[in-house]
């Protein structure tokens, strides 16, 4: 019972990773109507900056909020100059352009601060509480609490806030939302530097249990991207219960699934990809799209 107890826990920190990034995604989504695989990089990118303001000697908790800062200027700046000329073009175009983004990204990390291991501060103690006669971090029952939390007000955003139905209004149809007086370019702008502030979130979070590297991020954006399809891309609570999903699933396999273990983990979110999908093609919480023809 321990042993489960454990798993689970790890596989709910190691998910809520996974939601960050996914949170983003669909926050992108549900503002520009597009899917941005170059948020892994932005991240990171956060996360460098943070690190090097740490090593300056500004506090921790400072430095990650102005990696934030820093964050929501970059994901303004990139739909402003650079996202906007395709947007509302071929979406296979703007989806090779995020990824070139992405490959951009890494590559600058890389040359700044060079492809080596650094050691990121962790924002919660490494201590451990005992539970059920099991050793949990309080850094995984942290990470786990902050994706609850923004999973919470991302939800309250895009329900109960005039910016948040503005943001759906954007993305839906952009030329009636400009046609009612909304600000279409400012918001698009607000959106993709929202997103990367949840970015800038992802990367402080996952920084600390691994190393910080340009690459750090690149597994976990997979498994994000599983989640988004998993969750429905309309939906921020159902992203994040999907990446838990995926955490927990994949940790309980390796252990209790002879055949898959730790090798094979990596396949588990995808035949559960496969599996929701055929029963429920729109993700576990999303809305059927209904077109008027």
């Amino acid at each position: 019972m321990g042993e489960f107890v454990q798993l689970v826990v790890d596989g709910l920190s190691t998910g809520s990773v996974y939601a960050a990034l996914a949170l983003a995604i669909v926050l992108v989504h549900s503002a520009t109507g597009l899917i941005n695989f170059a948020q892994g990089g932005m991240a990171v990118l956060a996360a460098y900056v943070a690190w090097v303001l740490t090593n300056q000697g500004v506090p921790l908790v400072l430095a990650i909020l102005g990696s934030i800062v820093f964050s929501f200027a970059l994901g303004a700046v990139l739909e402003r100059y650079l996202m906007r000329r395709f947007e509302r073009g071929d979406p296979d175009t703007a989806v090779v352009v995020t990824v070139g983004l992405l490959t951009l990204i890494t590559g600058i990390a890389g040359w700044l601060w060079s492809y080596n291991n650094q050691q990121f501060p962790s924002l919660f103690p490494l201590d451990t509480v005992e539970f059920l006669g099991v050793a949990i971090s309080i850094r995984s029952i942290g990470t786990t609490l902050v994706i609850v939390a923004v999973m919470i007000l991302m939800q309250l955003l895009f329900v109960r806030t005039k910016l948040g139905l503005a943001l759906r209004a954007v993305a839906i149809n952009p030329q009636s939302a400009a046609f009612s007086g909304l600000p279409v370019g400012r918001l698009l702008m607000v959106g993709w530097g929202l997103a990367a502030v949840l970015g800038a979130v992802a990367g402080a979070l996952v920084a600390p249990q691994l190393t910080l590297t340009p690459g750090m991020l690149d597994s976990a954006l997979v498994y994000a991207l599983a989640a988004v399809i998993l969750g429905g891309l309309t939906s921020p609570i159902g992203v994040v219960v999907a990446a838990w999903m995926i955490g927990i699933l994949e940790n309980l396999a390796a252990v209790y699934v002879p055949f898959i273990g730790h090798d094979l983990k990596i396949a588990v979110p995808f035949i559960l990809l496969f599996v929701v999908l055929i029963v429920r093609p729109q993700g576990l919480f999303g809305r059927k799209t209904v077109v008027r023809v």
